[in-house]
């Protein structure tokens, strides 16, 4: 069986997020956009965790969660 690993994935504070596309732009795997002009949202299946997208966000939107992997 596989071990229950520990992984992170980004999260957007939608309510924080001013939809300015910046998280966008430097996600390396493409797994963050901004729907509707509205907020960000991250795709947890292309997510790594690498943490990119909330050192560039401007608005402080996006935080890492610990997930099970």
């Amino acid at each position: 069986g596989q071990m229950a690993r520990k992984g992170r994935k980004a999260l957007v504070r939608e309510m924080e997020c001013v939809a300015c596309g910046c998280c966008e732009k430097v996600c390396p795997l493409f797994a963050i956009r901004v729907m509707l002009g509205i907020a960000a949202a991250v795709d947890p299946k292309r997510c790594v965790g690498c943490g990119k997208c909330q050192r560039e966000c401007p608005a402080a939107a996006i935080v890492m969660m610990e997930v099970e992997a």
